[in-house]
């Protein structure tokens, strides 16, 4: 019915209460499997008569609407005549800083699901419980009430109340929302080859709940073509929500133009882009202490009125729009974008607030990740960022530095950080003149080190805080959510210099941790210019059998491109013998047809040996140069000056896999050529090989998995940069006599392969 809202009680609590008096940006905060298995352990003291795990829901009408209020209650107890809603809850705190009586936010979801109960069953008296369990110690601390059901009709009609304002918001925007979409046309005159076909297929993906693995080569419009399918399917009740996670900001701004489009064609639809902390904090230093940022203090007293302002009057909540209600209603920007993604219908973010188990947005509940869709743009780029996101690691140097700070505070911060220093050292001797070395198990004696240091930390931040004694916290934290992870996918492995030794929890294959991360949303459309081959991307990126792959051929004419291969070998032994016949061909290459030019390397070292000799035989081309760690305005002013028609050579040295090599768009005569060096393969390095040595256990080519076909997609990616619309011609020249092989040659593009 129109007119329903349906509602969890803990998302009800969550919305009245937006996480009461805990501050779990900073206090440790138990995991999943933590919590989990502590309220495994405390429903097994549960007596034959009482039920654990049950699933309660009531109808509360107010204000026109009816409340659909659902949820599973932890425990329901029967003692001699009394019934007891028990509400579990584990903590990392230690148990003399737990309030007296409980937190307010936990009473409120206890007394809802005592009020739905006791409705249910007629009861005029009831009581509640919240079972308190420390992780550590499994210390019980229980706190008890009793109720009268007119007091828990009143409190249950009190936070109705407290949501109504918000409910009655998004009903009416909904509404809205889906008579727009249905009244939606395809935003441009018409679609371009192959643009039709996947949107189809982003549909159909949808409709069928499954997984879409699709090679969409430049040109086709993979952007809208993605997001029009995906909001006709919210139109039509398939979908409540859209997820658009990219890797780069220049596809974040992508998106939010094909939003924009929409929205300009008459979509009434609520969008979001979530930036990252250090970017839109409004502080010196990103610190969410309320003693230190005003924005944090009392961040929860303001932040209901903000997004209920702010979803009142904007459509297209960007960085810029999310700063200015920021200002406003002296919010968090970054606290306040993160709410706001649990309350729009599209957000435009990182892959990480998806996968990554230390950041991920966590209080989507299972019913909304089954109306969500994910639509996951270079798709190629999940798989380095899978393993970052899944993989830790910690060095000796920090808990040496930690030690001697903290050594005359008496703290047991420089206790624990002591002996984990020594667990280094002692670690360091035992692998004597070893540079690198891989670990068969990590060390119980160091987790427990570890788990120790964090609740030191977390007692000595509380009364002196510390940047560094933060950052070594919250790295711990995370190497900690790693170790919970580690299996068969996994390495454990160390590497020692002379004056530092560190140990890395490396996820070499992330394929598992993927499909768990992305376990529950309706569906997942995987989607870029280079996903090939794609049985390889499938496979590591936690594809299954039955999931649709789709091979879209470029909608461009091969006519437009002329494919060069110069047959000279970019190997490190060879780079010295024919760096001169490279510099020689790339002038003659501009000889005869000059423009604009981008020419990629496979790295900085090499571009630098290359460059300094052309600048030396040539000095009079005009030429730019990347430069290690460019700053935005930087990275700006080396695209600005690709000018079309203007009359001079420019040619632009570049490094493979880099900032210029993918995401940007030379429209027409702005880039007339691209010149890529070698086969992009990964520098030969331990955790490569480590990579190689995996997928050959696994009985699959690991030389393949870890070099040949990152390398290559780099050179795809770079060579993509040329044609980028139906009216871009030009010349792609590719320096090695590697893509004379066929190992390289069934690799490239079928467009770059006729022209061979």
């Amino acid at each position: 019915m129109l007119n329903d809202v349906h509602i969890s009680v803990r998302g009800l609590v969550e919305y009245v209460y937006r996480g009461g008096s805990i501050d779990s940006r900073f206090l440790s905060q138990p995991t999943l499997l933590e919590r989990t298995r502590i309220h495994q352990k405390i429903q097994k003291t549960y007596r034959e008569t009482d039920r654990a795990e049950v699933y309660l829901h009531t109808e509360i009408p107010y204000n026109g609407l009816t409340f659909i209020i659902d949820g599973r209650c932890d425990g329901l107890l029967f003692h001699d005549d009394e019934v007891i809603v028990d509400e579990i809850k584990s903590y990392s705190l230690p148990p003399s800083q737990l309030p007296e009586e409980g937190y307010p936010v936990h009473w409120a979801q206890a007394k809802m699901y005592a009020y739905i109960y006791s409705k249910d069953q007629r009861l005029t008296e009831i009581a509640a419980q919240l079972t308190y369990v420390h992780v550590e110690s499994e210390e019980c601390i229980i706190y008890k009430k009793n109720f009268t059901f007119s007091e828990l009709e009143r409190f249950a009609h009190q936070m109705v109340e407290g949501f109504t304002p918000y409910a009655g918001l998004q009903q009416k925007h909904r509404t809205s929302r889906n008579e727009s979409i249905k009244a939606l046309d395809f935003p441009f005159d018409s679609y371009r080859p192959g643009q039709r076909k996947l949107a189809g297929a982003v549909y159909k993906t949808i409709l069928d709940e499954k997984s879409l693995f699709t090679k969409a080569p430049t040109g086709i419009g993979k952007t809208i073509s993605t997001l029009f399918p995906a909001v006709k399917a919210i139109g039509e009740g398939h979908l409540n929500r859209i997820f658009y996670l990219t890797a780069k900001t220049i596809t974040r701004t992508a998106a939010e133009d094909a939003v924009n489009r929409m929205q300009s064609s008459g979509l009434d639809l609520k969008s979001i882009t979530i930036t990252a902390k250090d970017k839109v904090c409004f502080k010196d230093k990103t610190i969410c202490q309320k003693d230190y940022c005003e924005y944090a203090n009392g961040y929860y007293d303001r932040i209901n009125q903000s997004i209920l302002d702010i979803l009142s009057h904007e459509k297209a909540i960007t960085r810029e729009v999310l700063e200015k209600y920021s200002h406003k209603h002296r919010v968090c920007p970054f606290e306040f974008s993160i709410d706001l993604a649990y309350e729009v219908d599209a957000v435009i973010c990182d892959y990480n607030y998806i996968f990554d188990p230390r950041v991920s947005l966590k209080r989507l509940l299972g019913e909304q990740k089954k109306n969500t869709a994910l639509l996951i743009d270079e798709a190629h780029n999940l798989v380095d960022r899978g393993r970052d996101m899944f993989s830790a690691s910690l060095n000796k140097r920090t808990f040496l530095q930690l030690k001697k700070d903290y050594k005359e505070k008496g703290s047991l911060v420089s206790e624990f950080a002591k002996q984990i220093n020594a667990w280094f050292i002692a670690l360091k001797k035992s692998k004597e003149g070893m540079c690198e070395f891989v670990l068969d198990a990590l060390d119980s004696d160091l987790k427990t080190l570890l788990y120790s240091f964090v609740k030191a930390c977390e007692g000595g931040l509380q009364t002196e805080f510390s940047e560094d004694l933060l950052d070594a916290y919250f790295n711990v934290k995370n190497f900690l959510k790693i170790v919970e992870l580690l299996d068969d996918s996994y390495i454990i492995y160390g590497e020692q210099g002379k004056n530092d030794l560190y140990i890395k929890l490396f996820c070499i294959n992330p394929a598992k941790l993927l499909q768990q991360m992305g376990k529950g949303y309706r569906a997942k459309i995987l989607f870029s210019a280079t996903l090939s081959p794609l049985p390889y991307y499938r496979d590591i990126l936690g594809g299954q059998k039955e999931d649709y792959v789709q091979s879209l051929p470029s909608p461009f004419s091969r006519e437009q491109t002329e494919v060069i291969i110069k047959p000279l070998s970019t190997r490190y032994r060879d780079r010295d013998r024919t760096k001169a016949a490279i510099v020689s061909f790339v002038q003659s290459l501009l000889e005869k047809r000059p423009g604009n030019y981008l020419i990629f390397f496979p790295s900085y070292q090499y571009m630098m040996t290359v460059y300094d000799l052309f600048k030396e035989l040539d000095p009079e081309t005009n030429t730019l140069l990347q430069s290690t760690g460019m700053i935005e305005e930087e990275r700006e002013a080396f695209l600005e000056a690709f000018k079309p028609n203007q009359g001079e050579t420019l040619l632009g040295f570049a490094v493979l896999g880099g900032i210029f090599s993918e995401g940007i768009d030379l429209i027409g005569n702005r880039l007339n050529g691209v010149v890529v060096l070698g086969v992009g393969l990964p520098q030969l390095c331990f955790e490569v090989n480590l990579i190689k040595d995996y997928f050959d256990k696994q009985g699959k080519n690991g030389y393949n998995y870890a070099y040949v076909y990152p390398g290559i997609n780099k050179v795809l990616q770079a060579g993509g940069r040329l044609i980028r619309s139906e009216n871009d011609r030009g010349t792609i020249a590719l320096i090695d006599d590697r893509f004379l092989q066929k190992q390289y040659q069934q690799l490239l593009p079928e467009e770059w392969k006729e022209r061979v």
